[in-house]
Parts: C-alpha cells; structure tokens; sequence
C-alpha cells in the first residue's frame, strides 16, 4: 500500500505540478517566438508600418519632402473620383490588359505544360529555356524588346517586306497596347508552365490509361480528367497573373513608359508620377489604397469562384 499523503504534501505535489506545466508552456512559446518572432518583426517594420503610414498621408496635402502634412480628409478621395480623368484611363488600360495577360498567360503556360509532360528526351533542357524570360528582370527585359520592336522588327520587316514587322509597335495605342501584352506573356508564361507541370505529374496515370481503354479521346481526357484534376494550379496561376498584371510597372515604364500620349500609362506608373514626380504624395498614396482594394476584390472574387469549381468537380 502507498502510504497516505497529507494535505499538506498534495499541495506540495500540486503546486509542482503547476510549475513543470508553467516552465514547459513558456519554453514552447520563447521556441515559437525564436522562429516565428524575427519574421512577424521584419514583417511589421517592412510592411504594416509603411501601409497604416501611407493610410494616413493619403487624408493629407503632404507633399513628400517638407515636415509637415497638412490634414485634409477626404479631399484626396473625392478629387480622384471627380476630377481625375488620367487615373480612370489608366485603370481601365490596366484593366483591359489585365485580362487579355490573364488569358493568353495561362493559355501557353498550360499548353507548353502538356507539351513538356510528355516523354520528350529534351524536355528538361526546354523547360529550362522557357522559364528563363522569369528570371530577367523587367526593366533589363522592356528595354530589350523596345529594341526588338524599334530596331529589330523594322530590320526584318524592311528584307522581307511582311507587314506585320512594319507595324509601329510602340508607337501606336493599339499596337503599344499589344506589345506589353506579348512581352508580358513571354515572361510570366514559363512560371505558370512550372505550376501545371507540377499539377499534371500528381494526375494518377492509371485514370488515363483507363479512360484510353473505354475509347476516350485525347480532348475528352483532357476536359472530363486532366482539367478537373488540376484546378487548383488553375486558381494559383490565375491569383499570380491577375495580381502581376494589375501591378505591372518596371517592364510598361521601360517598353513605353505609358505613351503614346498617356495611352498605355497603368495605374501603378500613374501612382508613381503623382507622388514623385508631380510631389503630391498624399494624392498619390490615396491612389494607392484604392488601387489596393481593387485588387482585393478582383483577386479575392476569382479566388473564390475558382475554389467553387474545385469543389464542384
């Protein structure tokens, strides 16, 4: 038999109990904040203190350099939705080439996909080389390609006499318009091949080769297996191309630096004239929080109608 415990050794026992439970409760909060802490810090100097600083210059006349910011409150809101005509284009370019980027993107990211899951002996070496155009940078690529489009089209197009190389590429909305479109595809186009590659190689082959057996075609394995199979690639690259072509800048400042006459201007470079070039800073940065929830919503409603799919199928 164990001997009996007084009260006094039961609150003795428990009270040590308490502070074995206390003592490893705090060492596993000081181990989480050992990793998580330098992140939450980094996170909240770089980005929450400049965002609720920018909220608060955009009710204000600040104009970026002197000490004082005038308040001014909703002023700088009710100017853009009245009186702003510059920033309602450049948000409908911004738009409107946000879903031609959006569509052709992921067209050839996902046909180069199925093109390079298949047993090619050089589909590494063709991966590599289609994602590279990623790894440039915007600014070094737009400035490549305007010399593509001045020098190198003109070039082709005065030895072979075809039209389409005789085209003023940046020099006319239109074809300005398109010229961004395609170089932005060129680039972004290898990053989404990388996300359905990886989704086509979780499709169980057993499912095909099934399907093959009871007579289905290539197209309807594609449409009734393959694509139902790998919709949430389809809302990751949708989420990163949407969000990319709204926040285009560095590659539209180098290719046209928004002309002819304003006419390719996106919202960002728009946003950056008002605050740094015309020193209008709390302007500008009310842009910016528009700009901001307007994304959220287009980003946020794709988000969750391509969810519904996923579930759906």
């Amino acid at each position: 038999m164990e001997p009996k415990l007084s009260p006094q050794d039961i609150s003795v026992k428990s009270s040590v109990k308490l502070a074995s439970k206390k003592k490893a409760k705090w060492k596993s909060v000081l181990t989480y904040a050992a990793f998580v802490g330098p992140a939450i810090l980094f996170f909240t100097i770089v980005q929450l203190v400049p965002f609720f600083m920018g909220l608060y210059y955009s009710f204000t006349s600040w104009n970026g350099v002197s000490s004082t910011a005038e308040w001014v409150g909703f002023a700088n809101y009710l100017k853009i939705f009245t009186n702003d005509k510059d920033f309602l284009n450049s948000f409908l370019f911004t738009t409107k080439f946000m879903l031609a980027a959006v569509v052709i993107s992921n067209l050839i990211g996902f046909s180069l996909a199925l093109l390079l899951n298949a047993a090619l002996k050089s589909k590494n070496i063709l991966r590599t080389v289609y994602f590279i155009p990623n790894v440039i940078g915007g600014l070094l690529l737009g400035f490549i390609w305007q010399f593509i489009f001045v020098k190198g089209f003109a070039a082709v197009g005065a030895a072979t006499d075809i039209a389409f190389f005789k085209l003023p590429w940046l020099g006319d909305e239109t074809t300005a318009f398109w010229g961004i479109v395609i170089v932005f595809a060129w680039q972004i186009s290898g990053y989404m091949m990388v996300i359905y590659i990886a989704a086509l190689q979780g499709v169980d082959p057993s499912l095909l080769e099934a399907a093959k057996i009871d007579g289905a075609s290539s197209w309807m394995m594609l449409r009734k297996i393959i694509i139902p199979l790998i919709l949430p690639a389809f809302t990751i690259c949708f989420f990163l191309t949407i969000s990319m072509a709204f926040k285009i800048f560095d590659l539209n400042l180098s290719l046209t630096g928004g002309g002819p006459f304003n006419s390719t201007q996106s919202v960002a470079i728009n946003i950056y004239n008002e605050a740094f070039q015309y020193n209008r800073y709390g302007l500008g940065t009310a842009k910016s929080f528009i700009f901001f929830l307007i994304v959220a919503v287009f980003t946020t409603l794709q988000v969750v109608l391509t969810k519904r799919k996923e579930v759906q199928a």
